[in-house]
């Protein structure tokens, strides 16, 4: 039987499949006054909320995954492998510094409220700057305009979130659904394209046999 390698694992397919239905269960089992629609997911592990530490933990591992992913696939391309490493280490610096409460007059730690909001940003510009950026290693006229489209959709969607707050929790999970469907997707087109090309090189070396 073959030992499977670190590369055959889709780390971050299963941390996504973690959180899809986290994001969306969790918010009934959150405060009294949280809504799916208006509230964010970072809202749902803010301090002192119920259940927090579920929402927390799974933005670690998602982060955590993202990084494992981007060394195992992306060496090749430094800059998008450093791109991903920093939007997997903010989305886990998201999960250790929680959101202020949204509980009206709780009392919470403001600078971990505010370290939350930094660390926040930079996973989504991060994020936005990955996407455009991958489009510069596509083999295809399609998979170009995928990767550009998302990147404008990311900043779109994280746009509506701060200009119709009231929406913002739908903005948030529409963005992290295709924002994270099509990393898989990128993922798994670098890995095909390692298979092949290491599948190529050893072909080459038997016919020199």
């Amino acid at each position: 039987m073959r030992i499977r390698k670190p590369t055959d694992f889709r780390y971050l397919l299963c941390t996504f499949l973690l959180l899809l239905p986290v994001m969306i269960i969790l918010s009934f089992f959150s405060a009294d006054t949280y809504s799916i629609i208006r509230n964010t997911t970072s809202h749902l592990g803010a301090q002192g909320a119920p259940n927090a530490w579920i929402m927390n933990m799974t933005f670690i591992l998602v982060g955590i995954s993202c990084i494992l992913e981007a060394w195992l696939h992306l060496r090749r391309y430094w800059f998008l492998l450093l791109l991903l490493c920093i939007f997997g280490l903010n989305l886990v610096l998201v999960g250790i510094f929680s959101h202020a409460p949204i509980v009206e007059g709780a009392v919470y730690d403001a600078l971990e409220d505010r370290l939350h909001s930094i660390f926040a940003s930079i996973a989504g510009f991060s994020f936005t700057a990955f996407a455009i950026s991958s489009a510069f290693i596509e083999k295809t006229t399609r998979h170009r305009a995928a990767d550009m489209s998302v990147g404008l959709t990311a900043a779109l969607l994280s746009l509506l979130m701060a200009c119709l707050p009231d929406y913002a929790g739908l903005w948030q999970r529409v963005l992290f659904t295709v924002s994270f469907i099509w990393l898989i997707l990128l993922l798994e087109r670098t890995r095909a394209a390692s298979s092949l090309k290491k599948a190529a090189h050893q072909g080459s070396l038997s016919l020199q046999d």
